[in-house]
Parts: C-alpha cells; structure tokens; sequence
C-alpha cells in the first residue's frame, strides 16, 4: 500500500472516529442516561466505549494501517496505570485493551465539543479541586475502574529525556493503589508529535504494548511524602527507559 493510500485512510478513519464520537456524544449517552443512572452509567458507558474503541483498533488493523503486539498484557481492576505516551492513539488503544478503565485528562478535553459527553463517563477531569480529585479517584479505584495516567503530560519525542509528572506517585500514596507500567513502543513516527496526522508511511505500523510488573507502595521506606513522590516517580522513570 503506497503512503498516498494510506495517508487518505487515516484522514477517512479520522473522520468515522469523529462522526462516531458525535453520535455517542450526543444521541446514545444522553439517550442511555434517561434509563440507567448513578454509578450504573459510568459502568455501561466505560464497558461499551471499550468495546467500542476495541473495534476501533481493530479496524485501524483489518486495513493494514497498524497491528498490535501484546506483551505480557492481563486484565485488572482498580489499578494506576501509567503509560508511555508516543502517539495520538494510545488512549484509543489502551481503553480498547483494559476493559473498566478511566483517564486522567487535560482540562482542555473537557471543553472539546466531539467529547465532552464521552469525558464524563471514561475520564477524570484534572481540574477540580484537590481534594474533590483525590475523592473522585479513591471512589473510582475503590470501584474497581483502574485509572490510566500518561505521566509525561504530553505526547514524547523519541531520543528526549522523559520528564515524569508526580501525580501518579501522589496517587499512589493516597490510594495505596499499585501502578502498573504499560510501554507503548511505535516503530514508526505515525501521529506523534510536530508529524502531519496523513504521514503513515509505506508499511504496517506496529505498535508493542507491554505490561510490566507492579510498583507497590510497599517496596518503598521512604517516610517523607515529597522524597516518596520522588522515588517513586524515578522508579516509573527507570521502568520505562528499561
């Protein structure tokens, strides 16, 4: 398949994936919520935008564009999940993969006019107050939802030092929850960073998801709360360049 052809392909699917997120947006959430209410939705509408964003990715496959290598990857629940963050498309396939799971999102996402209903039901929006935050995310973890965070904030650039937000370590420690490090490895620049979203090159992408071994809180004795968001964070760090 010649880069032309592909390049008018992801235009096409960029264009279903938005058509797509305006119907749910604005017709099936809205029209799902007279009926199922409370906690109910927040389950129906992570459980379904998954499957939907599953088959998403499976058609991004089925058209030659990329495929998925899956790394020691399992199912698991209320989880910090903290992901390396190299293209556009990583929470579509992330959500795709780990079913009863939430994003931690930028502000901005919240006020986008394709999402902002698909927000409510399948992110954490970072700007409430502290402590309204912290609530959110022990209920959500408490419920069993893991919690997807890509630490560096921003999509990162191949051969750049990673700069890892604390955020995930202060969760950490106030949710006592495990973090799971997720790399996401692309061999090819397809929609990172300053690359035109049509440029996907001559040849199937892959992408390499994996899913290493569990930060506990407990492998820590760090009793200073600002040294622990720091070792911890240096630990995320560490796994990730590994």
């Amino acid at each position: 398949m010649n880069r032309f052809v592909r390049g008018f392909l992801v235009l096409m699917l960029f264009i279903i994936f938005g058509i797509g997120s305006l119907i749910l947006s604005f017709v099936l959430i809205p029209a799902g919520g007279i009926f199922i209410k409370g906690r109910k939705k927040r389950e129906y509408f992570s459980h379904f935008i998954h499957k939907l964003w599953a088959w998403y990715t499976g058609v991004l496959i089925s058209v030659g564009l990329i495929k998925i290598a899956k790394h020691n990857v399992e199912q698991m629940k209320g989880k910090i999940i903290v992901a390396t963050h190299p293209s556009f498309i990583d929470i579509v396939i992330l959500i795709g993969i780990y079913d009863n799971s939430l994003c931690l999102t930028k502000k901005e996402i919240l006020n986008n006019f394709y999402m902002k209903n698909i927000v409510k039901n399948v992110y954490i929006p970072n700007n409430v107050e502290l402590d309204e935050f912290k609530e959110i995310c022990k209920e959500a973890l408490n419920d069993d939802y893991n919690i997807v965070i890509f630490p560096t904030g921003t999509r990162t650039v191949e051969g750049e030092d990673l700069k890892i937000h604390k955020g995930a370590a202060a969760l950490q420690i106030d949710t006592g929850a495990d973090i799971v490090p997720v790399k996401i490895e692309c061999d090819y620049p397809f929609l990172q960073k300053n690359r035109p979203v049509y440029d996907a090159g001559e040849r199937v992408i892959t992408y390499t998801i994996t899913q290493l071994e569990p930060i506990k809180l407990s492998q820590f004795s760090e009793k200073s709360e600002i040294k622990l968001r720091k070792e911890i964070s240096e630990k995320i760090k560490h796994e990730f360049m590994s």
